[in-house]
């Protein structure tokens, strides 16, 4: 199974017909086995269908789609799960799991309807894009910028913990570089590397995923929130907005009347470090 992703920095593009990019994932047995990114080349509507067709996708991922577009999709063999919004990564992992709503439509057509939360395991988001939503473009010069970079990596907290590897994968991540789709650091250290390179870099929040934003810590009553009443301290779900749209969120704190939950990144705030080899530049 092929899943595309409408991509812009880690999240999900919300504006199918615009998309610049697609985050495109292999599935084998339930698993994402590989991905990457690649340009949709300035292409509009009826034209993103047929190049999702030639790359045989199976299932979209997006946000907002016109219907249009849906008849091309439907016309080119790809079925839609529209209304998402968030992390890309985690947007997959959630449709793999049967947590992902498209809409009011169910996407992987066994999810029970009417669910407003949704459990989802702890898991790193940087997993494959270490890029997350952060960084924002950044006018970045350097002979990789604007070129389509592989890099290998290896991320570990201050003490040493090592919380993402793409060594231990055995696939170098693929990304263009000076675009956004990484994050601010990151995206600076491969800048300028030459093929073969190897560099340490240590990254303050400003350069990686931010700092955390107070108001996105907020406030339920558990009676308002179905299947609230179930969730515990620590545990990462999936809540809708008023559209329908899914988004990760963390429990932070529950008592017998509300819930508290975390809507930041998981690395809001955190110092990174990361080992990065450049393995090849197209």
């Amino acid at each position: 199974m092929k899943i595309a992703v409408t991509y812009d920095n880690g999240n999900i593009f919300q504006h199918f017909g615009k998309t610049e990019f697609f985050k495109l994932y292999e599935v084998e047995n339930n698993q994402v086995v590989s991905s990457e990114v690649i340009s949709s080349n300035g292409a509009g509507h009826g034209a993103l269908a047929e190049l999702l067709g030639n790359q045989s996708v199976d299932l979209l991922i997006c946000g907002g789609i016109g219907g249009g577009a849906q008849t091309a999709l439907a016309d080119a063999g790809v079925e839609i799960c529209s209304g998402v919004q968030g992390d890309v990564d985690q947007a997959v992992e959630a449709y793999l799991k049967g947590e992902l709503v498209s809409a009011g439509v169910n996407c992987d057509h066994h999810h029970e309807e009417g669910h407003s939360c949704g459990s989802h395991e702890d898991g790193h988001s940087c997993g494959g894009n270490c890029g997350g939503s952060c960084g924002g473009h950044v006018h970045l010069t350097g002979r990789n910028v604007g070129k389509t970079c592989r890099t290998h990596y290896k991320g570990t907290f201050n003490d040493g913990t090592q919380f993402d590897s793409s060594y231990d994968r055995g696939e170098p991540l693929e990304f263009i570089c000076g675009v956004g789709q990484m994050i601010k650091g990151f995206d600076a250290a491969v800048a300028d590397m030459e093929v073969g390179q190897s560099v340490d870099v240590h990254l303050m929040p400003e350069e990686a995923y931010g700092m955390p934003d107070p108001d996105a810590v907020f406030t339920l009553e558990i009676a308002q929130l179905p299947g609230a009443e179930d969730l515990e301290a620590g545990q990462r779900v999936y809540l809708t907005n008023q559209l329908g749209q899914p988004f990760p969120v963390v429990v932070v704190e529950k008592t017998e009347a509300t819930i508290t939950f975390d809507a930041n990144h998981e690395m809001a705030g955190k110092e990174l470090n990361f080992h990065i080899e450049l393995v090849e530049v197209k």
